[in-house]
């Protein structure tokens, strides 16, 4: 028996509706989206390590301090944890991230034998690469995902942040209950699977910046979203405020 595509010629109706999404708001917001950076993986690792709960700011300012204190990961790895935390100070928990990021330094030197690089994972399978990496402390989907697409190994892998999943659940892609770890697969696999990093990238990057720019967490611009004939979420709330704004004026 012949096996099945991968990607059926007919996509789910969930990947349609995907589909439509990313290209509408693709107009949007100009993609091809530019890669922000292109840095080797491992110190793309750390800064995802330090991102977590932290500002763009205050994560890169906390990234060039490490780089200027310690000039390898050989370093950091091997320095008092005291001087790690006092280094990263500007970030959330340095308290907490130093540590952890010294104990994932040190048990990938210890996985490769002495070598303290993330280039290898360029010659894995993309999933395999995702598990690799998050068989280390502290390491879930998103920051796996960072890893491989942002750096300069350009791996066909989909972040998912806060923004992006705001804005999925309100289009109906993932249900509502969904948290953010789980919903990379759901998200991942409504994509077609032979997409390189630059479509995935400016999938991210697109449903990222509409969550920023008009889906808000708290009064999201409906009336000029791109997406709104597919939102079940705007539809009704639109209709919820008709109908109030209705009842004000009787």
């Amino acid at each position: 028996m012949p096996s099945l595509p991968l990607f059926p010629e007919s996509p789910s109706p969930l990947s349609a509706k995907a589909l439509v999404v990313h290209e509408r708001l693709c107009a949007v917001y100009g993609c091809p989206i530019p890669f922000f950076r292109a840095q080797d993986p491992l110190s793309e690792l750390v800064s995802a390590l330090l991102s977590h709960r932290t500002r763009n700011a205050s994560t890169g300012a906390a990234f060039r301090q490490l780089r200027a204190r310690f000039p390898t990961w050989e370093e950091v790895r091997d320095a008092p944890c005291e001087r790690v935390q006092e280094t990263i100070a500007a970030v959330t928990w340095p308290e907490q991230k130093a540590p952890r990021i010294q104990q994932v330094l040190r048990r990938i030197t210890e996985f490769r034998s002495g070598d303290l690089s993330l280039d290898f994972l360029g010659e894995l399978p993309v999933r395999e690469a995702r598990d690799w990496l998050e068989h280390l402390p502290g390491v879930g989907p998103k920051t796996s995902a960072a890893t491989l697409l942002f750096s300069r190994l350009r791996m066909s892998a989909l972040p998912v942040d806060s923004h992006h999943h705001r804005v999925a659940v309100r289009l109906g892609l993932i249900p509502e209950t969904t948290p953010v770890g789980p919903a990379h697969r759901l998200l991942e696999a409504q994509l077609p699977p032979d997409w390189d990093a630059q479509r995935i990238y400016d999938n991210h990057e697109a449903l990222m910046l509409h969550g920023q720019r008009c889906c808000f967490f708290r009064e999201p611009a409906c009336q000029r979203c791109a997406v709104l004939d597919l939102c079940p979420t705007g539809q009704a709330r639109l209709t919820a405020l008709e109908g109030s704004n209705s009842v004000e004026r009787y």
